[in-house]
């Protein structure tokens, strides 16, 4: 039979390990996400945010019938909502990326000295891709 001492190291311990793989799920989740929306979306290829935005403006102007003082107000819309969505992206990847950060803090105090250096190659290599991939959604 369990002491209350040990019954309650192991609830701890269980907490811990649900809370830690909560917070990595949420990051891995929202990365996977955010990578199946991205890719789903078809941007037009070496054109600006201003080219693009000015491409659509003109779409919804011929499909709608938009005078163009209308698609003049609604390029400004568009601008606003890009911008605004710019920040919210940039706000989710620091959240995401303090997230992670204290993740790793916690898996680092459970490794070995001889663990350590693999986990952090093993971290480095992970980080590399995710800017990679960061650089080629932008």
């Amino acid at each position: 039979m369990m002491s209350p001492e040990t019954k309650q190291k192991a609830a701890i311990w269980l907490i811990l390990v649900f809370a830690l793989g909560a917070a990595v799920g949420a990051v891995f989740g929202y990365s996977f996400a955010r990578k199946s929306y991205a890719s789903t979306t078809v941007a037009a290829p070496n054109l600006s945010e201003t080219e693009r935005r000015t491409k659509k403006v003109a779409e919804i102007k011929n499909t709608v019938g938009l005078t163009d003082e209308q698609a003049q107000k609604i390029d400004g819309i568009m601008q606003a909502g890009h911008i605004q969505m710019k920040a919210i992206r940039e706000k989710a990847d620091a959240d995401s990326d303090g997230v992670r950060a204290r993740a790793r803090e916690q898996m680092r105090a459970l490794l070995t000295e001889e663990q350590k250096p693999k986990f952090e190659e093993m971290m480095r290599k992970y980080d590399e891709e995710r800017k990679r991939k960061r650089a080629a959604e932008k």
